[in-house]
C-alpha cells in the first residue's frame, strides 16, 4: 500500500487540517502522522519520510534540495495552501518530484477579517474596549469614521481581493483596485494605478507574495498615503518594509494599521509593530476557520487519490518534470 506522510504537528493537524480527511486517506493509503508538537523540517523530515510516496506538508516543513535528494522513493510533495514559497520547485523538478498546491478556500474568511480590521480601527472599538478592561467606565466621546462613503484602495484582485471588494461594495464604499495582471470587469470598481490606490481612505494589501511584490509597501508607498489613511495587510509580511511602516505609524504619516501578518514568528505581526497604540494586530488567523481548513483538507484527499493513480492534479505546478509519477501507474 502506498504511504503518505502528513507533516503537521499536533496543533496544526487540529487547527489547519481535518481528522476526517486523514481517515479518508487511510481508505487507500498508509498514513504516517508527525505525532509531535514540533515541526518536521530538515533531517527530521527526511527521517520521517524515508518510505513515503507522498508528503502532504504544512508551512513549517520546507521542501528543499537536500530533502528531495535524500528521498528517492518520493513521488509528490503537496502543500495544503496556495502559498508554496517553502518548496524549492526547481529542486523538486530536478529530482522528478511533483509539486502540488491547493486552491484558495479561505477567501471568505480572510475578507471578513480585512473588513473587521477596518471597522475596528475606523470606529476605535479597540480603544473603548481597552479602556473598559483598564477599569475606566467614563470614556471620552470621540468622533469616528464610517465605511459607507469612504474610499478603499485595494492592492491585488485575486480570490481574496475580489471577495474583499464584494464586501466593501455592500458597505457602500468607493473602491479603487490596482492589479496589473487582472482585468477588473465589475462596474462598481475603478481599476487604476498604484499611486491612486495609495491615496484612498483605507489601503488594503491582498496581493500575492512574489519577488515583484516583496517590500512593495516601502517608504515611498507610505509617503503617498494621507495621514488619515488606515493600512490593512492580510497578504504576507514580506510585502511590507516594516521600518517604513513603523515610521509612518509613529510619525503620524498614516492613521493606523490593521495586521494579520508580518515578519514575526510564523509570519505573524512583529511585536514592535503590533504593540503600537494605533495598530490592531491578530496572529495570522484570518484564514483560520473550520470551513476554510475543511475545503483544503478534502481537496488534498482528492489530489492524493489522483497522484496514486498516476495522474497530476489540476493544481500541479511542475507536472512536465514529474518523472517519478509514472511509478504510480498500476500501483
Amino acid at each position: 500500500m502506498p504511504k503518505v506522510l502528513i507533516t503537521h504537528n499536533n496543533e496544526l493537524l487540529e487547527n489547519f487540517f481535518n481528522l476526517d480527511a486523514v481517515e479518508q486517506i487511510r481508505q487507500f493509503a498508509e498514513v504516517q502522522l508527525n505525532g509531535t508538537d514540533e515541526p518536521l523540517a530538515g533531517e527530521a523530515l527526511i527521517r520521517a519520510a524515508q518510505d513515503a510516496d507522498v508528503i502532504l506538508s504544512d508551512r513549517l516543513a520546507p521542501g528543499t534540495e537536500p530533502v528531495f535528494a535524500a528521498l528517492p522513493k518520493l513521488v509528490a510533495y503537496l502543500r495544503c495552501a496556495v502559498d508554496i514559497r517553502n518548496i524549492d520547485v526547481a529542486a523538486a523538478s530536478r529530482h522528478g518530484v511533483l509539486v502540488v498546491r491547493s486552491s484558495s478556500g479561505y477567501a471568505e474568511a480572510v475578507a471578513e477579517v480585512a473588513l473587521g480590521l477596518m471597522i475596528t480601527l475606523a470606529r476605535r472599538m479597540h480603544v473603548g474596549d481597552q479602556f473598559y478592561k483598564l477599569g475606566q467606565d467614563r470614556q471620552p466621546m470621540v468622533m469616528t469614521r464610517q465605511l459607507a462613503g469612504a474610499s478603499m484602495g485595494l492592492i491585488g484582485y485575486g480570490g481574496i481581493g475580489k471577495r474583499i471588494a464584494e464586501l466593501a461594495i455592500a458597505f457602500g464604499m468607493r473602491i479603487h483596485v490596482y492589479d496589473p495582471y487582472v482585468r477588473v470587469v465589475n462596474g462598481c470598481l475603478h481599476q487604476t494605478s498604484l499611486e491612486e490606490v495609495l491615496g484612498q481612505d483605507f489601503v488594503v494589501c491582498a496581493a500575492y507574495a512574489t519577488p515583484e511584490t516583496e517590500r512593495m509597501m516601502n517608504s515611498a508607498a507610505f509617503a503617498r498615503m494621507k495621514n488619515t489613511t488606515y493600512f490593512i495587510n492580510v497578504s504576507r509580511g514580506i510585502l511590507v518594509d516594516e521600518d517604513a511602516l513603523e515610521e509612518a505609524l509613529v510619525s503620524g504619516g498614516i492613521a493606523g494599521a490593521g495586521l494579520d501578518v508580518g515578519l514575526g514568528h510564523d509570519q505573524q505581526p512583529s511585536l514592535r509593530i503590533a504593540k503600537l497604540p494605533n495598530v490592531v494586530a491578530v496572529p495570522h488567523v484570518a484564514g483560520l476557520t473550520r470551513e476554510a481548513s475543511n475545503h483544503q483538507a478534502f481537496e488534498n484527499v482528492g489530489q492524493i487519490r489522483e497522484i496514486l493513480a498516476g495522474k497530476p492534479p489540476a493544481l500541479s505546478v511542475n507536472a512536465r518534470f514529474a518523472s517519478r509519477l509514472d511509478r504510480m501507474v498500476g500501483h
